[in-house]
């Protein structure tokens, strides 16, 4: 597993440098679509509490859920993995793969399978993994993590697909262009159709886990999720433990607001449900029907200040709504989970003494809070990751330093004034009527991006309040 979260600086200075990777970021729609997605649905804001609450309630019941949902899985033919660890998930993912003697492994879109690092494990083994998802199929190609949750080639241009497949499928001919989406997604399809009828084992994510039912449900647009999992001998669902949900009813009223909030869709294409093995009377299906169940790290997060997080149905719309994800891109966050969510949940699992930068990749705008279906607070959790990492001393001792004069003054309101008078007459005679600095002791790491403004005449924001309210008063 590659965790690079404590170079997001570095990272985001060469993402900034990126002309290509610019290009990509500056094409998207999602606010748009999101927009008139919630528009046309008048009882969003309803429907978002309701979400809300349907996953409160799971997460303080959260153990009855899942031993209800595994028996349920298991009374319709299907085995249940219970695995604490990325260790054990990845073992007990491997003894299924081996059991069943598989060579190819079909996989649809799973975030948690990048998490627990699959491919890289089954090829370890010996074992050939193919992403199916048009956006995961090119990344596998390139060797490239997604950068995004929903799109994991985002950060991609039309250029960089062409440049992949010549350079991957040496066979292609030299007149073959790819101009047009459907161009690109007539060679992936012509590819993967060998893969999907070759494969042993399917492997696909789970949007969904349904407790009243025992079902996993995923949501695409491209139908290879269907393919993965109906075509092999065997089915395997890999999942995380906050993904049950109670009823068909919840699981609805879940799916009402993810495709709304991920791409502007009433509903995604394919929205499969899958219940056990194939029975006697069924066409199609897999022989056998597998669930890991995947915690690291995720019970101990439930009563804390992060259960929360476990909301999250991994819409992206708050990455979608990020000024700095927009400018950066998703490799910047250097592991999985890009983007405001990631910034509260990578901490949570990997140690914010690997990931500390991540809360403070953040402007606090609130738009990822204000879009977020499940009404996730993540500004609030990112201050207590802050929190948390100053508590550690894991932050810079100049920035410690800083902070610690600054609380000194803010705790002595006398003092902080006249200070702030002093600094505010210093600063208006350093400018000697200009507008900005370009360069002022101890403000490097601003006046390196960009200028500093100088202070408008007038007094400090207490002296123009107080005058205001007199005003006011008057």
């Amino acid at each position: 597993m590659h965790i690079t979260s404590p170079a997001f600086k570095e990272n985001a200075a060469r993402a900034l440098g990126d002309a290509r990777l610019q290009k990509a970021l500056s094409r998207t729609g999602s606010h748009a679509k999101r927009a008139r997605a919630v528009a046309a649905l008048p009882e969003f804001e309803r429907l978002r509490d309701t979400g809300r609450d349907i996953k409160n309630h799971t997460l303080a019941n959260l153990d009855f859920y899942l031993e209800a949902y595994a028996a349920k899985v298991e009374a319709a033919g299907g085995h249940v993995h219970w695995c604490s660890t990325a260790d054990e998930a990845r073992a007990a993912v491997l003894e299924i793969c081996r059991k069943a003697g598989a060579r190819t492994v079909t996989k649809g879109k799973s975030m948690i399978s990048e998490e627990l690092g699959i491919n890289d494990h089954l090829e370890a083994h010996g074992i050939r993994p193919v992403e199916t998802d048009l956006g995961e199929y090119i990344l596998q190609l390139r060797r490239e993590p997604p950068s995004h949750i929903i799109g994991p080639a985002f950060h991609l241009n039309r250029e960089d697909w062409e440049e992949s497949f010549r350079r991957s499928h040496t066979d292609l001919p030299a007149d073959r262009v790819f101009h047009e989406r459907r161009d690109i997604l007539a060679e992936a399809r012509t590819r993967l159709r060998e893969a999907f009828l070759a494969a042993d084992v399917g492997i696909t994510g789970a949007n969904f886990l349904i407790a009243e039912t025992g079902s996993s449900v995923i949501v695409t647009n491209e139908g290879n999720g269907d393919l993965t999992q109906t075509l092999p001998r065997v089915h395997v669902v890999l999942a995380s433990i906050e993904k049950v949900v109670p009823t068909l009813e919840d699981c609805t009223s879940l799916l009402r607001l993810l495709a709304r909030s991920a791409t502007g869709q009433d509903f995604s294409v394919y929205t499969t449900f899958s219940t056990g093995a194939r029975r006697p009377a069924d066409l199609d299906g897999p022989e056998e029907y597998h669930v890991v169940l995947v915690d690291n790290g995720r019970s101990a997060m439930v009563g804390t200040e992060f259960q929360e997080m476990l909301r999250c149905i991994r819409c992206a719309a708050c990455m979608n709504h990020c000024p700095v994800y927009g400018a950066t891109g998703g490799h910047a966050y250097g592991w999985v989970y890009p983007g405001p969510m990631g910034s509260v949940l990578t901490p949570s699992l990997v140690g914010v003494d690997k990931a500390a930068h991540l809360p403070n990749a953040s402007s606090f705008c609130g738009r990822c809070e204000s879009v977020c279906p499940v009404k996730i607070p993540l500004p609030k959790m990112m201050r207590h990751w802050r929190e948390r990492e100053f508590e550690r001393h894991l932050t810079p001792a100049t920035q410690r330093r800083a902070l610690g004069l600054w609380a000194w003054f803010a705790r002595r309101p006398g003092a902080y004034r006249l200070a702030a008078r002093l600094g505010l007459g210093a600063l208006g005679l350093l400018a000697r009527g200009r507008g900005a600095f370009t360069w002022l002791p101890g403000a490097g790491g601003w006046t390196k991006g960009r200028d500093l403004p100088a202070p408008e005449p007038g007094g400090t924001f207490m002296d123009r309040y107080a005058r205001q309210k007199r005003g006011a008063g008057r």
